[in-house]
């Protein structure tokens, strides 16, 4: 089965400066997000990547140029509007500190399947649009290119969180209880029974390991023997 690789961006002036920026245009990686997603393009330049899809908004895309730039072959570069930003309404622009004092704040925090941004999307209109999108995409890449293929797919905290919670087969009650960080990995492939959720939230560590074939749909009873240590330096 494939496996996909959930990059979120790296970091924005926005999130430095505890901005909620939603999908406004224009915020891009800041020094530090671009030291972090070149960062994650020298992890992934061990992975011949297939594909990188990539969110329409620039800090995606800034970052995805990244994974593209460090890698030997040239993988397919594609945008896709369903990994976009949740569309957080009239939250959009303000500041998190402010957006704590709000009535909904709570609800975002412990019942985010009963939230509705006003004005905006539903967490869990989110959810299924971009579960649908990775699942649609990641067929996709198996089919044209097997079951050993990894891709790459670009996109933003609130919606790698929701990917994660259903890969896990958590209630998106539950997903503030997972972590991404900007320019982080996580990495999911998806059997014929269920997905199987290797890493969350990596941000440093070898990957090559995802370069050596297709991950079986079946969990192995006892943990297995998990995959090749990387080469040791003169080896």
């Amino acid at each position: 089965m494939a496996t996909v690789l959930l990059v979120r961006h790296g970091r924005t002036t926005a999130n430095a400066t505890g901005l909620l920026a939603g999908r406004t245009a224009g915020v891009d990686l800041d020094d530090v997000g671009r030291g972090q997603a070149a960062l994650t393009g020298d992890r992934l330049a061990a992975v011949p990547l297939v594909a990188v899809v990539s969110s329409p908004l620039e800090r995606c895309r800034q970052t995805a140029q990244h994974l593209l730039d460090r890698q030997a072959a040239t993988p397919s570069a594609l945008v896709e509007p369903d990994l976009t930003e949740c569309d957080y309404g009239q939250w959009q622009g303000r500041m998190l500190s402010e957006l704590a004092t709000e009535e909904l704040w709570p609800r975002v925090q412990s019942q985010p399947s009963a939230v509705v941004f006003p004005g905006g999307e539903s967490l869990a209109a989110m959810q299924a649009r971009s579960v649908a999108a990775i699942r649609r995409h990641d067929a996709a890449v198996e089919a044209e290119h097997g079951p050993a293929a990894v891709w790459a797919a670009v996109s933003h905290g609130d919606l790698i969180k929701s990917i994660l919670a259903d890969a896990l087969g958590m209630h998106l009650d539950l997903f503030q209880r997972i972590t991404v960080g900007p320019s982080s990995v996580s990495i999911v492939s998806y059997g014929p029974s269920r997905p199987s959720v290797h890493a969350v939230n990596t941000d440093a560590g070898d990957l090559s390991w995802l370069s050596q074939g297709g991950r079986s749909g079946d969990a192995p009873v006892g943990g297995g023997a998990g995959h090749p240590a990387p080469p040791t330096s003169g080896a």
